[in-house]
């Protein structure tokens, strides 16, 4: 992924001194925007380069859904499956990483992306 040295530089300052010391179980990165989800102990953190946002989401507080379009015709826009993490926070601060898919070949990566995401949310 190319991201403008700017970015490069405030996920190597910001975000690195707001995590120190946490242990990163995982990630996840839109490739389209640049920002990124990464998988702590208890919680999620989302980072956003365009606007340098660093957003804390406890995992007791995130649910995922899933809407697989596959079974009952396309959706209107073309999509086949559609997953997202969703926050219960207030509405300008919610969670909604989503991942998308408009092809059947793409419908494996969104399911192990989902299988990741409730294994986290169901470890103890």
């Amino acid at each position: 992924m190319s991201l403008e040295h700017k970015f490069h530089e405030w996920y190597n300052v910001e975000v690195a001194a707001a995590i120190d010391g946490c242990k990163i179980h995982g990630h996840e990165v839109n490739s389209d925007s640049g920002s990124s989800l990464l998988f702590l102990n208890k919680s999620a953190v989302l980072c956003v380069p365009k606007k340098g946002h660093i957003a804390h989401y406890p995992r007791h507080l995130i649910h995922c859904f899933v809407d697989d379009f596959r079974h009952n015709g396309e959706h209107d826009d073309g999509l086949v499956m559609r997953a997202e993490l969703f926050s219960i926070s207030p509405s300008e601060e919610q969670l909604a990483w989503e991942i998308k898919c408009r092809s059947e070949r793409e419908v494996p990566n969104v399911q192990s992306s989902v299988s990741r995401w409730l294994k986290w949310l169901n470890e103890e």
